[in-house]
């Protein structure tokens, strides 16, 4: 993972195959057997029980740990517009000459440039604020914010990122925050529960429930 790291290298490494919790859609992935009992088969096969009020008492668990993260990412815009190029040729017919504006100490033609936002989801992993995200979540950023569920908000810092796995570290000064523990990945198996809890399309503290479909495709895509 070190040779995709941007910034600066993590004091811990992330991997896929390390943890049981991962970051998808916008949310954080929690491996409900780490939790709690896992669900029961009657003699029969057919009839599956889960513990009682089980999801509940993960859901109110996690929740807290999952933080909303929005970003504004610069972005070049490609070519000029009509107002733009009128104007240029306007200059051009006023001065005799190619009106080819450049940046100072560049020799690239001037590019205009836009922002956009974005936002996604974000676990803190530990109570001194160091938050895992989905790196196209923070792709390209220059501003990043962290907003808690208590509604604090927080500048967030590009610690470093993954794309190969699609991982991404920020870093919030605060402390004393609600944290999510590491599962064991190697005890996964195939048609466990999982429940997703993140904040898809800024909806804050959205639960939802699968199942395991499969475990040992990291490297697929």
């Amino acid at each position: 993972m070190s040779a995709h790291l941007k910034k600066r290298r993590i004091g811990f490494v992330i991997g896929i195959g390390l943890i049981s919790g991962v970051v998808g859609w916008g949310g954080y992935w929690l491996n409900l057997s780490q939790a709690s009992s896992p669900p029961t088969a009657n003699a029969g096969g057919t009839t599956l029980t889960t513990p009682a009020n089980g999801f509940t008492e993960v859901a109110k668990r996690v929740t807290p740990a999952v933080v909303n993260i929005t970003t504004v990412i610069t972005e070049k815009v490609s070519g000029l517009g009509s107002d733009q190029e009128n104007f240029r040729d306007g200059l051009e017919e006023f001065f005799g000459q190619p009106f080819n504006p450049r940046r100072r100490g560049s020799e690239r033609p001037w590019e205009p440039r836009g922002s956009r936002r974005g936002q996604g989801s974000g676990v803190i992993v530990s109570p001194d604020g160091v938050i895992l995200t989905n790196n196209h979540v923070i792709d390209g950023a220059r501003d990043v914010t962290v907003t808690l569920t208590d509604k604090r908000e927080f500048k967030g810092k590009i610690v470093g990122v993954d794309p190969k796995s699609d991982l991404a570290v920020i870093k919030i000064n605060a402390k004393q925050l609600p944290a999510v523990a590491w599962g064991d990945a190697t005890k996964l198996q195939v048609g466990e529960y999982v429940l997703a809890v993140g904040n898809p399309f800024g909806l804050n503290s959205t639960v939802t429930l699968g199942i395991v479909s499969a475990v040992g495709r990291g490297h697929m895509g």
